[in-house]
This record gives structure tokens, sequence and C-alpha cells, in this order.
């Protein structure tokens, strides 16, 4: 599998989101809404969810290791850093 395009929202608003990001896998599988976050211990994707019936948020799209996952969030974090650094249009 191989991440062949990150695109990166800014997200200028007040709170913890710093950014909305779709990937795309293989050129053929794209996964829209995935969130930079600004946590206590730094930065970190969320997945896209949706809201449960019970309140709760659950993933509707994920990585089903952690490695995978890893692999995911430094791509998306290293593209995003690069485009923090950019000038605003």
């Amino acid at each position: 599998m191989q991440i062949t395009d990150v695109r990166v929202r800014k997200i200028t608003k007040e709170g913890k989101m710093r950014a909305i990001v779709s990937i795309t896998i293989d050129e053929e599988f794209v996964i829209h809404d995935i969130k930079v976050i600004e946590g206590d211990k730094g930065l970190f994707i969320a997945m896209p969810s949706k809201k449960a019936t019970d309140g709760e948020y659950r993933d509707i799209a994920h990585p089903i290791n952690s490695s995978t996952r890893d692999r995911i969030q430094t791509i998306i974090l290293e593209r995003y850093q690069q485009t923090a650094l950019e000038p605003e249009e």
C-alpha cells in the first residue's frame, strides 16, 4: 500500500483541530475527512467518524493494525508540517 497523494486543508478557527486531510492510496482509493488535532502530547490524526445512536463517535474508515496507522499518521503529519510553513494565500 502506497499513499500516493495527501491534500491538507488548514483550519484557522479556534479549537484543537488544525487541518482536514484527504489521502489517496495506490492512486485508486481516497479517504476524506481525516482530522489533524493538537492534543496534550502533540499532533495526532483522527480518522473519519460518524455519531452513533448511543452518542458515541465510531470510525467509518480506519487502519486495522497499529503499524499502518503509524505510517499513515507519519505521512500526514509530515505533509501538515510542510503546509504549516507555507504562507497563507
